[in-house]
């Protein structure tokens, strides 16, 4: 009897089988199957790229066949608001709203260890290029903070959705484990800002447009012409996204790695996912002994005349414990598979 049942029902659970496979590998099956991202974060499709650039900064001699695999990234920059919400839920305090540690500055007055950071303030109207000194136009600035971006006197109202500054590594690896996420490396971060173009200067092509990014247009640090309609910082996705959908990857604020600074990029050729991971690795020749951080994409301060690091391939180096006015981050996680069967 059993027998003659099963008979019966194989013709039909043939059918069901057959059916239940051609579902799974239709378009609507494999859309749902594909890796997915959380909110606010788009899928960058693992690939191998050429890495760096031989034309530019010696630190960024390329290195070919880099491969990374898939990954999420943020569209956006973080914002003020994603970070008060993080100091609402925790109660962080940033390293520039924390005093100067005397065990490590034991020269220093208790005034000159108060909070503050580094804040960018241009030479005085009518001052010559020539009667610039390198890097003068950076100030300790008492009290600047993400929440005091300019300086004491300063807020974020109507500044919301402005990538937030003053950000030193330490606080941008705190908020990474709050949003359960990490920082990019070095080579997720340049293979993203690329936007699926190879080998070109920046993530839309080899040209370059102030209506593609802020940067600064003008001689700097002397007169910003303003032709991209901004003279510091913009709010987030103010210019068009490259081609994973990803938005100011080139200007507006630098944005920090997971990787330590070193010149070049020696051993990563033919390698899968590969990071600088320990401090010991970092060196800087301008800063011997000092370990530092890579960080990408230029910002609203990069020039033709001064700092052309506004290119996915550029980078430069910065203390963990150091934040400024020109710094922020985004954040990577891995994608999930939402195919189940059940």
């Amino acid at each position: 009897m059993l027998y003659s049942i099963l008979r019966w029902l194989m013709p039909s659970l043939g059918v069901t089988v057959l059916m239940l496979f051609s579902w799974f590998n239709s378009p609507e099956a494999l859309a749902l199957a594909s890796p997915q991202c959380p909110t606010g974060m788009t899928l960058i499709p693992g690939g191998t790229f050429r890495m760096g650039a031989n034309d530019h900064y010696p630190d960024e001699l390329a290195v070919e066949a880099v491969t990374v695999d898939s990954f999420c990234m943020n569209k956006y920059e973080i914002t003020n608001a994603q970070f008060a919400q993080f100091v609402k839920e925790t109660g962080y305090v940033t390293i520039a709203e924390r005093p100067i540690p005397k065990d490590q500055y034991p020269d220093l007055t208790d005034e000159q260890r108060s909070p503050g950071s580094l804040v960018f303030e241009p030479p005085p109207e009518g001052t010559e290029i020539n009667q610039v000194g390198y890097m003068s136009w950076w100030h300790w600035t008492p009290g600047a903070s993400w929440q005091h971006p300019a300086g004491p006197n300063s807020n974020l109202e109507g500044k919301e959705n402005y990538p937030v500054v003053h950000i030193a590594y330490k606080d941008a690896e705190a908020y990474a484990q709050w949003a359960k996420k990490s920082l990019p490396s070095e080579a997720q971060w340049e293979f993203a800002a690329r936007g699926k173009l190879k080998n070109r200067v920046f993530g839309w092509g080899n040209t370059y447009s102030p209506k593609k990014a802020n940067t600064w247009q003008g001689e700097f640090p002397i007169k910003n012409t303003q032709a991209d309609g901004y003279i510091g910082p913009a709010p987030v996705g103010s210019f068009p996204p490259n081609g994973y959908g990803l938005y100011d990857t080139t200007g507006n604020v630098w944005e920090w790695t997971l990787d330590w600074y070193r010149p070049g990029h020696p051993g990563m050729a033919h390698q899968v996912n590969p990071i600088v991971a320990q401090a010991e690795q970092s060196f800087d020749p301008r800063e011997p002994g000092v370990a530092k951080h890579v960080i990408k994409g230029g910002s609203y301060l990069c020039s033709r005349n001064y700092c052309t690091r506004y290119r996915p391939a550029a980078r430069e180096a910065l203390e963990p414990d150091t934040g400024m006015a020109h710094l922020g981050f985004r954040l990577v996680t891995n994608p999930t598979d939402t195919r189940t069967l059940n």
